[in-house]
């Protein structure tokens, strides 16, 4: 058991003794404000306060964040420490810096709740974090942060038992448009065919070939021998729009495309573009697709990962999720949170931790195509560079696939041989 001495109890000061203490190094630990408590103890210590106290401990200072209750800008400075970058610098202790306010700082998302600029779909944009300024996106530095904090601990300790994470990977599938083609109907066949010929159009409309976006008998074969929790999220818009072009969830083949994977997988809602607008929208997609499940959704990913905090996340509270998956950018790869696992979302606006559980994802497919002008290759290389750095710090790496990728378009020639070769390497 580890007694935490601090000069205040607060919800933040909670949450983040309870990630890293228990969730990351499974600690038992205790706080207390009676400074008598670790005088007389005969527990390892740990003292997060500007006080010096007498008995054998691990001296934290405190910066301050986690005592306020306001959200507002904080001064930050990097600096590197242990191997890594840093912040909130502290003097004359055991640690270089407040390990729990500047970790609260990463994975509260605090610096979204503050004014910033929006990019041009209204998202958070990348360019305004303290990771993407200070050259530190592509690396999970909270993992990093506590692997060496659970190191000094055991040194000045050693019979503390520390529980190392293990790693672990989970793969996951947005399903923005099932079929390229098929299955939409004629209308809009003929509109989008109108709008751009196509033989190959004609070729899937007339059952001579297979529709470009069909990769889900080549997944079921790549999944099979692996051992791996495999998420799919459907997007079930009600209606098409600019942003939302799913089959729709009318037609029999879309039912049955979900029926097909609610046997081997897990399913989960990709709300809508319009969603995030009115949380009646989301109620609707999340009915609809457990009316094709018969069993309820627990899990989500935001389409285009457009939502914004705290409003996006207490949308999918109010429709009973408890897994969301949208912690990431839909810009850039990288470790949006900065840190490789998972985590219950802090509502800084409440000041309280909620029920809500985030899985951050690291890399995109859409994002190294589209938004980072990669081919199939460079992006072999990145996600694998990704996959071994979670590795390195026993983290949670998560990547995300799209099933048009992954079929037969010419426009993403390589990709499929790009995931085979991924794919065949998480075997090993």
């Amino acid at each position: 058991m580890i007694l935490l001495y601090t000069h205040k109890i607060t919800a933040r000061l909670n949450y983040v003794c309870h990630f890293i203490l228990k969730e990351q190094l499974g600690l038992d630990y205790a706080i207390t404000t009676n400074k008598l408590d670790c005088l007389d103890s005969n527990q390892v210590v740990i003292n997060y306060s500007v006080e010096k106290i007498e008995s054998h401990n691990f001296h934290i200072k405190p910066h301050g964040l986690l005592f306020e209750t306001d959200i507002k800008h904080q001064h930050i400075q990097c600096f590197e420490a242990y191997g890594n970058p840093a912040f909130f610098y502290v003097k004359e202790a055991d640690f270089a810096f407040d390990i729990f306010a500047a970790t609260f700082y990463l994975i509260s998302r605090y610096e979204e709740y503050l004014p910033h600029e929006k990019d041009i779909f209204g998202r958070y944009a990348h360019e305004n974090s303290l990771a993407f300024k200070n050259n530190f996106l592509q690396k999970p530095i909270v993992n990093f942060w506590i692997q060496h904090f659970g190191q000094l601990l055991k040194t000045k300790f050693p019979n503390i038992d520390i529980t190392t994470q293990p790693f672990q990977s989970i793969l996951t599938y947005d399903i923005d448009m099932a079929w390229s083609f098929k299955n939409k109907g004629f209308l809009r066949n003929i509109g989008g065919f109108i709008n751009k010929p196509s033989l190959e159009r004609l070729y899937v409309m007339f059952k001579l070939k297979k529709d470009p976006f069909d990769s889900y008998a080549y997944l079921d074969q790549m999944h099979e021998p692996l051992k791996l929790d495999i998420y799919y999220f459907f997007l079930v818009a009600n209606s098409v729009s600019q942003f939302d072009k799913n089959i729709s969830l009318k037609r029999n083949p879309m039912q049955n495309l979900i029926k097909q994977h609610l046997n081997k997988y897990k399913i989960g809602l990709h709300p809508s573009w319009k969603s995030k607008k009115n949380v009646r929208y989301l109620k609707d997609e999340k009915k609809s697709l457990e009316s094709i499940t018969q069993e309820p959704i627990f899990y989500s990913r935001h389409h285009y990962i457009h939502y914004t905090l705290p409003e996006g996340y207490e949308r999918l509270i109010e429709c009973g999720i408890k897994k969301d998956f949208s912690m990431g950018y839909g810009s850039i790869n990288g470790f949006r949170a900065s840190f490789a696992g998972s985590f219950y979302w802090y509502n800084l606006s409440k000041e309280t931790m909620t029920s809500l559980k985030i899985i951050p994802f690291c890399f995109m497919d859409a994002n190294s195509f589209y938004e980072q002008d990669q081919d199939a290759e460079m992006s072999l290389k990145e996600i694998n560079r990704y996959k071994n750095i979670c590795e390195e710090v026993g983290g949670l790496f998560v990547p995300i696939f799209h099933n048009n990728f992954l079929g037969t378009d010419k426009a993403f020639a390589g990709w499929r041989e790009m995931h085979t070769q991924f794919i065949s390497q998480l075997q090993q």
